[in-house]
């Protein structure tokens, strides 16, 4: 067995087909099959059930994922222990973050990076949710992964991570709406508006509800979305006020905006960046982690939100 096999059935557990497999891994589909028909009767078990197109886990198969995911966080760990030898300032950096802190936080950071340490190769992509950011850390797939704290299970020991600044939830709507004073809104003066909120999946919503609860009070639920964009959309079209996190760019838009508070406070939720602990981090991830906490602590917070508008 070799790092090819083991690379591709946690692919292909991890995505459930073989198709979606050969498009991460770049490679050709009947390929990808075949390594797949090669590792079980090397193993002498059966890995998957085919039930329709998708690859279903048997019993054996859950129980050799784990191995193969330690297997490929070895191999990774001796590649970076390989290039901190060689000084820590050239290599490749694999991070995964979300959509909102790509656009809200790292399109203006990845520049500042690059000029540090124009030898690294950064390669970004998209995740959603904590259970596929670690299983990526697991596979060696990413050596950095962020997440919001309250989403990772604090008792996880298999991950350590490097707190950044908090993000803060912000009432964006249009200039007849007016229910924030200097810069800030309590959750209570939004009870009687219409919401545009993101669904229960993110951590921001569940804790707008949490907070809304201690409130008492009833938020008016006009629309939901997964989407952030779509709620600050609506919000210019007049449809009601949306709750969206404090890194997302609604200077795109013509609204005004304000900090969401609960007896005083803003409702924040403090993000991280996360790495496999099984792993030694080359001088370059260390340092992205480092300046990317600077450049966090020197965006504006929703504590210093201000009411800003756009006009034609």
């Amino acid at each position: 067995m070799d790092l090819r096999h083991a690379r591709t059935f946690v692919a292909v557990a991890d995505l459930g087909t073989v198709s979606r497999a050969a498009e991460r891994l770049h490679v050709a589909q009947p390929a990808l099959s075949r390594q797949i028909a090669e590792l079980e009767r090397m193993l002498g078990v059966t890995l998957f059930d085919r039930v329709g197109r998708r690859l279903l886990l048997t019993g054996v198969g859950e129980q050799l994922l784990r191995d193969c995911r330690a297997l490929l966080s070895c191999a990774a760990a001796v590649e970076d222990h390989a290039r901190q030898l060689q000084g820590g300032e050239a290599g490749v950096l694999k991070l995964a973050a979300s959509p909102q802190i790509i656009e809200g936080v790292l399109s203006a950071f990845l520049p500042r990076y690059a000029a540090r340490y124009p030898a690294v190769e950064l390669r970004l992509s998209e995740v959603m949710g904590w259970s596929a950011t670690a299983a990526r850390l697991e596979a060696g797939e990413i050596d950095l992964g962020q997440n919001l704290v309250g989403a990772v299970p604090p008792d996880d020991p298999r991950f350590a991570c490097h707190p950044l600044e908090p993000i803060g939830l912000l009432a964006a709507f249009g200039a007849s709406v007016a229910i924030e004073d200097g810069g800030r809104v309590d959750i209570a003066r939004l009870a009687t508006h219409p919401l545009l909120l993101l669904d229960a999946e993110y951590v921001f919503r569940r804790n707008f509800d949490a907070a809304c609860r201690l409130a008492a009070i009833r938020p008016r639920v006009a629309y939901e979305s997964r989407t952030p964009h779509t709620l600050l959309a609506m919000a210019e079209g007049g449809h009601g006020v949306a709750i969206v996190p404090s890194v997302m760019r609604t200077d795109r838009y013509r609204l005004r905006v304000a900090a969401v508070t609960f007896r005083g406070k803003p409702l924040r939720e403090r993000p991280a960046i996360y790495w496999d602990r099984r792993r030694t981090l080359p001088r370059y991830a260390t340092a992205f982690c480092e300046m990317l906490g600077a450049q966090m602590r020197d965006l504006p917070s929703t504590r210093e939100a201000r009411v800003r508008s756009r006009r034609r």
